[in-house]
């Protein structure tokens, strides 16, 4: 069974990102589990995509093979005119740097080094230098209202205060899309709301934001919604 291709309304931009027919197999010697089957997907530049699903749907590897986080076994994934999955493993990793963020539920973020370290390394990797690099982790704290706290280490913030961190650092390369995987599963409901209004913000100035969670009232944040089930997206639902 192939999910259908669904194109945007004319009003909307062209597609910043266009799927076609991604399978992704998990294999062991016992046996081997389709994750992703021919998903078919494009998603226009500004929109704001929520991925849905229950656990173990295949939510988290489309995430992943769409960014080329992780390889697919056919198909393709264009990005912003790239075909990412012929790219070498060098230039797929040079591509997300420059145009990809990334909001993960663990944070992910290096105890020793202080928040503005954390989103300032990710722009060092890439090749800005290094006043550069300072002044746009600087402005991405500020933007999200960390501006006081730059020199604490994630040990020394709250749960939310890590998230934002992690926000911070995905937007500081100024991408164009953002990809946040579950962004709020460690956070209590307060601070979740607190993070998702960040995000509806970044959406409103443009931003491509691409966000899988399991939580329906999270989901409803977003303007079109797929769901995926047995790797597969059942439903595609576009709020006019």
């Amino acid at each position: 069974m192939t999910t259908t291709l669904h194109s945007p309304p004319s009003s909307l931009p062209a597609p910043i990102l266009v799927a076609h027919g991604v399978r992704k197999t998990y294999r062991t010697a016992a046996a081997s589990v389709d994750a992703l089957r021919d998903v078919d997907l494009d998603v226009a530049a500004g929109e704001f995509l929520a991925v849905m699903g229950p656990s173990g749907s295949g939510k988290t590897t489309l995430l992943n093979c769409l960014s080329g986080l992780d390889d697919i076994d056919e198909g393709s994934v264009v990005v912003d005119g790239h075909d990412i999955h012929t790219l070498s493993d060098g230039r797929r990793t040079r591509h997300r740097a420059a145009s990809m963020g990334f909001i993960f539920q663990a944070f992910n973020l290096i105890p020793v080094f202080s928040a503005v370290e954390n989103v300032e390394l990710p722009l060092l990797l890439a090749g800005v230098s290094a006043k550069r690099a300072r002044q746009r982790a600087q402005e991405s704290l500020e933007r999200l209202g960390l501006g006081h706290r730059l020199r604490h280490r994630p040990p020394e913030l709250s749960g939310g205060e890590q998230q934002r961190v992690t926000v911070a650092r995905a937007i500081a390369g100024e991408p164009q899309i953002v990809w946040a995987d579950e962004p709020t599963g460690n956070l209590d409901t307060e601070t979740a709301a607190t993070v998702m209004e960040l995000l509806r913000d970044l959406h409103r100035d443009g931003l491509t934001l691409i966000l899988v969670t399991h939580d329906p009232a999270i989901g409803a944040s977003a303007a079109r919604r797929i769901e995926v089930r047995d790797g597969r997206i059942v439903s595609d639902d576009r709020q006019d």
